[in-house]
C-alpha cells in the first residue's frame, strides 16, 4: 500500500467511520487534515464557522439530532480554548462528539510552546476521553477507539490532539475499516419482571425520560408502554421533544422554570420509572424533587451507562440496560396487571391548564406567536434555542409532535441557538428550522450567520429583542429589586445585520405584524432574521418585571 501522511489516514478512518460533515476554523496545526479534506469533497465536507464556539456548538447539535457523533476541528490553544463550549454543552447534553485539536510537534511538548496546552489536564474532566495521538500508525486504533466511546453507554465528546509533526509523517498503517458494532446491555429478564411487579402495585407511577440516544422504534415503544398502561410521563430539561407532545400520557417537561404542575407530579409519584436520565440539577430543582441519597418515591433508574445508577440517588431498582430496548421489552411483555385510577388524566389536565397565560404586556406578545408557529409550522420542524428567559417559548409553550425537534442545551450556554439551527440545516436542508434567540444570546454567536450563508444552510431566527439580558435581570430583581447594574444592552440594527450577511431581514413591531413577516421568511430562500419589539416588562409568562421588583421589594420590607 501506497504511503500517505498522518492527515490522510485520520481523514480516510473518519470516511470509513461515516462521518459526512466536519465543521471547523483552520489553523497551521492541522494543515495535513484539512489537505487530506481537498480530496472528499461530497464524502467529507468541511463547513466552514467564524469562531471555534459556534464550531463546537454546531458538532454538539450535530450529535443530539443524529445520534452520529458531530466532527469539530479546531487549532491547537485560542483555537481548543474557543471550541470548549461546544465539549462542556454536549457533556451535559450527552451528545456524541468527536473533537480534533491541532497540538505543537512532539519535540516541543512541555516547553509552554507557541499555543501549547496539555490536552488531557485541560478537558479531562470536561469530556468524556481526552487523548493525544504521538505516533502515525496508532491513529487506526485511537480513531476507532474514540468514536465508540462517544457513541456507547452515555454518549458525550471525545477530545483528540494531534502533534502536527505526527499527521505530517508518513505512514503505512491501513485505515479503519469502519464502526464496530457494539451490541448494547440487555435487559435481565429478572429485573424486567422486578420493574413490571412494582410499577403493577403503584398507585401513582410516572415515567421520566430524557436522552438523545434513542432509535425511532425505543421512542414509539416508550409511547406506546405509557399510553397502554395509562402512565404519564414527563421529560427532563430540553429532551421533551423525544416523546409526542400530543400523547394523553405526556405530563410536562421537568427544566429550569419548571410548572407546578410538574414539580407536585413528580413529588407525589409512588414508583418513577427513570429511562436514559442522568438526574441533573435543573430536572430535579435543584435535587429536591427527590431525596439524596434514597428518594421517597419507589426508584427504577435505567440506562445505558453503568456509570449513572447509583451516581446521585440510589435506586429500588437499577437496570443496565438499552432505553430503546428495555421500552421494546417492557412492551412485548404486554400491559401491566394495574387498576385505572385517573392519575394519568389528571396529570395531563394540570399539563393542558399551564397553557394558559395572560396576555403579555409587550407590542409583540410571545404567547400569540407561540400559538400561531404552533398551528404554522410543519410536522418535521425542527427549533432551536439558547439560554435566556426568552427559552420558555420553545421550551414549555411548544408542543413537539412526533417528527418535530428541539436542540437546546442543558448546560444552559447562550450562543448555542443559531449554530444548532445551521448544523440542523447542513444535516437536512429541505427540513424548516426555528432558531429561538434572545438578543443578547444572538450576538454571542451572529457571525455564524456567514457560516450559514456559506454553507447553503440558512434558518429562520426570531430575536426576541428586549434590550436586556432576562434571566439575570429576572435574578436581579428578585434579590437587589430596582438596582439595575450591568443588565441593559444596546443592540444593532438586526434586520441590517441580516441583510449585510445575504438573509432575509425585517423589525416586527406587533403581534398583528408577525403572520406576515413569517410567511415572508419562510419564502426566502437565503433565510430569514425577524428582530421581535420585546418589552423588557414581559420578562416571563406570567409575572412582568414591575410585579417582581414589588414582590421583592415588600418581601424585603
Amino acid at each position: 500500500m501506497a504511503q500517505r501522511h498522518g492527515g490522510n489516514l485520520l481523514v480516510e478512518c473518519l470516511v470509513n467511520l461515516g462521518a459526512t460533515k466536519a465543521f471547523g476554523v483552520p489553523g497551521e496545526s492541522y494543515l495535513a487534515v484539512l489537505d487530506a479534506m481537498h480530496d472528499t469533497e461530497g464524502q467529507l465536507d468541511y463547513v466552514l464557522c467564524r469562531n471555534e464556539g459556534g464550531a463546537g456548538f454546531m458538532a454538539a447539535a450535530w450529535g443530539k439530532l443524529t445520534g452520529k457523533p458531530g466532527i469539530c476541528m479546531v487549532t491547537r490553544g485560542p483555537g481548543a480554548a474557543n471550541g470548549s463550549i461546544g465539549i462542556h454543552s454536549a457533556m451535559q447534553d450527552s451528545a456524541p462528539m468527536l473533537v480534533f485539536v491541532g497540538q505543537v510537534g512532539t519535540d516541543m511538548k512541555g516547553r509552554e510552546a507557541f499555543q501549547e496546552l496539555d490536552y488531557r489536564a485541560v478537558f479531562g474532566t470536561m469530556a468524556k476521553w481526552a487523548v493525544e495521538i504521538d505516533q502515525t500508525d496508532r491513529i487506526p486504533e485511537i480513531i476507532a477507539r474514540a468514536w465508540t466511546v462517544a457513541t456507547t453507554g452515555r454518549p458525550g465528546p471525545v477530545v483528540i490532539a494531534l502533534p502536527e509533526d505526527m499527521l505530517s509523517a508518513p505512514t503505512d498503517a491501513k485505515p479503519i475499516k469502519g464502526p464496530s458494532r457494539i451490541a448494547a446491555p440487555t435487559v435481565n429478564p429478572g429485573a424486567e419482571n422486578d420493574a413490571r411487579e412494582l410499577l403493577e402495585a403503584a398507585k401513582r407511577p410516572l415515567i421520566f425520560f430524557g436522552g438523545s440516544n434513542w432509535s425511532p422504534e425505543g421512542r414509539a415503544a416508550l409511547q406506546a408502554f405509557a399510553e397502554e398502561n395509562k402512565i404519564p410521563a414527563v421529560g427532563v430539561f430540553r429532551y421533551h421533544d423525544q416523546f409526542d407532545n400530543h400523547s394523553s400520557c405526556f405530563a410536562g417537561h421537568a427544566g429550569v422554570g419548571m410548572w407546578p404542575s410538574t414539580a407536585k407530579l413528580i413529588r407525589e409519584a409512588d414508583v418513577v420509572l427513570a429511562i436514559n436520565v442522568r438526574f441533573g440539577e435543573n430536572s430535579t430543582q435543584g435535587y429536591t424533587l427527590f431525596d439524596v441519597p434514597e428518594p421517597k418515591q419507589t426508584l427504577i433508574h435505567v440506562h445505558g451507562s453503568d456509570l449513572e445508577l447509583g451516581k446521585v440517588y440510589q435506586p429500588t431498582l437499577g437496570i443496565h440496560a438499552d432505553p430503546s430496548d428495555f421500552a421494546m421489552t417492557m412492551v412485548e411483555g404486554g400491559p401491566l396487571e394495574r387498576r385505572d385510577t385517573g392519575w394519568c388524566k389528571q396529570a395531563r389536565e394540570a399539563y393542558l391548564a399551564g397553557f394558559d397565560v395572560p396576555e403579555q404586556p409587550s407590542p409583540v406578545d410571545m404567547a400569540e406567536v407561540t400559538r400561531y408557529l404552533q398551528k404554522t409550522l410543519p410536522k418535521d420542524a425542527i427549533l432551536t434555542n439558547g439560554a435566556g428567559n426568552f427559552a420558555i417559548w420553545p421550551g414549555y409553550f411548544f408542543r413537539y409532535g412526533k417528527g418535530q425537534r428541539l436542540l437546546a442545551p442543558q448546560s444552559g450556554a447562550m450562543g448555542y441557538g443559531l449554530p444548532a439551527a445551521i448544523a440542523a440545516k447542513v444535516a437536512d436542508p429541505k427540513r424548516t428550522v426555528v432558531c429561538f434567540a434572545g438578543d443578547g444570546d444572538f450576538q454571542m454567536t451572529s457571525q455564524e450567520l456567514a457560516s450559514a450563508a456559506q454553507a447553503g444552510a440558512q434558518p429562520i431566527v426570531l430575536i426576541l429583542n428586549n434590550g436586556i439580558y432576562g434571566t439575570i435581570r429576572a435574578h436581579q430583581e428578585r434579590h437587589y429589586p430596582g438596582r439595575v447594574s450591568g443588565t441593559s444592552m444596546e443592540s444593532p440594527d438586526f434586520s441590517a445585520l441580516a441583510k449585510a450577511y445575504g438573509f432575509h431581514g425585517e423589525r416586527v413591531e406587533n403581534t398583528a405584524d408577525f403572520p406576515e413577516a413569517f410567511e415572508r421568511a419562510l419564502a426566502s430562500e437565503t433565510g430569514a432574521v425577524l428582530d421581535l419589539n420585546i418589552s423588557e416588562e414581559a420578562l416571563s409568562p406570567r409575572m412582568t418585571l414591575s410585579q417582581m421588583r414589588k414582590a421583592a421589594a415588600a418581601a424585603g420590607a
